[in-house]
């Protein structure tokens, strides 16, 4: 993995390939590539480090023609090498590819290949791709392709050419996500929409199993058996400028600062407060069958997992419904017990992460029903779930995920107020709900116009080795949130805990050099907390407290304190989450990071 653009057309493809990789930048990536066909075969050019350097490259010594591939790497098999590199070509430079996932048999291929008099030049699985390509090749690539493809074990999203077969790009879907972008005259292979937007907006989500043909005459669908398929064409609804930075020094300060308004498009038509419930037709279930569901896992990786332990609490408090989340990676492997009157709910902001799509698969295999909650429109999951939700967060380009996450918790507000009026919860309760979650944009800007306030206080941690995150009930989850955010951006050793676990271990760590963040709004186990606070004060720890009001209770005790608004306790990890997104932000600017791709990180994690 990590991004793949495709161009066939009239245009010279060369500067259509390096936007769309620039484009793809924010996914993560640590080398980038482009082979073009220039009429007399194929020519190549890689490098390692930033698309910056391949730029450099070409300008030194252009590549020229009408059909092309690109590639950004984020390794799996063998360092960020040119040798490594993608795209990959076979011994003779007749075949080239590039490939997002991760071919699990590649050894025994290789080995067998090598048996074959193929020789190879890099340590990756890709390049086995190609020379089975290439062993494969009789009369067409499209049916190469697949004879390859049928003996392959794994995870694919491809691009193909040949200068046997000129003229023509194939890709093929397994896992990885790809999309073919139609023109007049011209189309375009891309794993994410970002990176041919600009050019056209009509779009062709391929499935698993699809195999595509491009070239300038038009496409052709098919599946494995090369039988002909049909495919809708999806518009994109998105605007250029919504990937763009807009004036602001990163993407990930432009996401949180879009917060109030994303937030609001979450519930924009979800919300009845004269019936104190949300609108979900999007669910695909009646009442009477969520009235059969007798209980709920969620499944997801990272971020999306932490907003799923808050969902947690919301549903079983409100449903009294059992609720389980599951890490997506370890689902499918420890033999759980689903059942058809189970929901499994899957999130995740791209709707292509490997591992939540490969649970939400076992729970369907299993009988479950699934709902998906992502945030990108045409995605595999939302394709594939029973029903679900979008975020409407619009796209999210920062590595670092923070409106998504902010959207999932509400969304996840929406779905358990819907459930608990289906069960317990009162109108007049329901109304309440409804009114807090209404007041989250306001409040959310509230907190975004004291952001200098949290500058400051970054300015004094920037130099800290290690940071602890505390809180308790819906805010245990936001302090892995928070601790996730300092340690993805800043490179700060960072932990979240339950804080009354705290004294089960970290306490150890605590001296005058440990920062420790409380997320201590005045809940329903605040006075709880206080004495957390007050442990790691005698043991001379330094208190950051996130609250709500002027606690008498924590006087003497906190050395900065920052204050967001008042909400009920189910929605407060929405409020504090915005603070902690910025400190872990400003920390890492003032530390010189490279804060819209970490290193070593990529925005939609394909491969397991």
């Amino acid at each position: 993995m990590c991004g793949i653009v495709g161009y066939i057309g009239h245009r010279v493809a060369t500067p259509v390939l390096m936007e769309g990789l620039k484009r793809l930048e924010y996914r993560g990536y640590d080398s980038a590539g482009i082979a073009v066909q220039n009429g007399n075969g194929l020519e190549r050019r890689r490098a390692a480090g930033k698309i910056s350097r391949l730029e450099q490259l070409i300008g030194a010594s252009p590549v020229r023609g009408t059909v092309g591939i690109a590639h950004t790497r984020w390794a799996t098999h063998g360092p960020p090498t040119e040798f490594n590199d993608h795209p990959h070509v076979t011994e003779d430079g007749a075949f080239a590819v590039v490939h997002n996932g991760i071919i699990e048999n590649a050894t025994a291929l290789r080995q067998h290949l090598e048996e074959r008099g193929h020789v190879f030049s890099s340590e990756t699985d890709t390049e086995v791709l190609a020379h089975l390509i290439e062993e494969m090749y009789s009369e067409s690539l499209e049916q190469a392709v697949i004879d390859a493809l049928h003996l392959v074990e794994g995870t694919y999203g491809i691009a193909v050419m040949s200068d046997r077969d000129p003229d023509k790009i194939v890709v093929a879907r397994k896992g990885s996500p790809l999309l073919v972008g139609l023109g007049e005259g011209e189309y375009y292979v891309a794993s994410d929409a970002s990176a041919i937007l600009s050019h056209t907006r009509q779009v062709i989500y391929l499935a698993d199993g699809d195999l595509a043909v491009l070239t300038r005459d038009g496409y052709r669908v098919l599946d494995m058996q090369s039988t002909a398929l049909t495919r809708s064409v999806s518009q994109i609804d998105w605007d250029l400028d919504q990937i763009e930075r807009g004036g602001y020094a990163h993407f990930m300060l432009k996401e949180i600062v879009e917060q109030p308004q994303t937030v609001a498009n979450t519930m924009r038509g979800r919300l009845l407060l004269e019936e104190g419930t949300a609108k979900l037709g999007g669910l695909n279930l009646t009442d009477d069958e969520l009235l059969e569901i007798d209980n709920i896992i969620i499944t997801a990786c990272g971020t999306s997992w932490h907003s799923a332990l808050i969902g947690e609490h919301m549903l079983e408090e409100l449903t009294r419904i059992p609720v389980e989340v599951e890490y997506a990676s370890e689902f499918r492997y420890r033999n759980p017990i689903v059942n058809n009157r189970t929901l499994c709910i899957v999130i995740s902001q791209s709707g292509e992460t490997a591992d939540t799509l490969a649970a939400m698969r076992e729970a369907q295999r299993r009988g479950a029903r699934t709902l998906g909650l992502v945030n990108v429109v045409g995605s595999t999951i939302p394709r594939e779930s029973d029903g679900g939700m979008y975020l409407h967060a619009g796209p999210e380009i920062g590595v670092a995920s923070t409106k998504a996450f902010t959207s999932q918790v509400v969304a996840l507000a929406l779905l358990t107020l819907k459930l608990g009026r289906l069960h317990d919860v009162s109108n007049l309760r329901g109304r309440e709900i409804i009114d807090a979650l209404q007041a989250l944009p306001g409040q959310i800007q509230n907190i975004l116009d004291r952001a200098s306030e949290i500058e400051n206080l970054a300015e004094e941690f920037k130099r800290a080795a290690n940071f602890l995150y505390l809180g308790r009930g819906y805010n245990f989850p936001t302090a892995l949130e928070g601790a996730l955010k300092l340690k993805e951006i800043s490179y700060i050793h960072a932990e979240g805990y339950p804080a009354a676990e705290m004294k089960h271990g970290p306490i150890a760590l605590i001296d005058e050099l440990m920062p420790v963040v409380f997320i201590a709004p005045h809940d329903s186990v605040f006075d709880k907390l206080v004495s957390n606070v007050q442990e790691v004060k005698a043991r001379k720890g330094r208190v950051i407290a996130i609250t709500t009001r002027d606690e008498p209770a924590l006087k003497g005790t906190v050395d900065y304190e920052f204050r967001i608004p008042e909400t009920i306790d189910m929605l407060t990890p929405v409020l504090a989450a915005v603070p902690l997104q910025l400190l872990a932000y400003y920390v890492a600017v003032k530390r010189g990071a490279d804060v819209d791709q970490p290193r070593n990180l990529a925005k939609s994690v394909t491969v397991e």
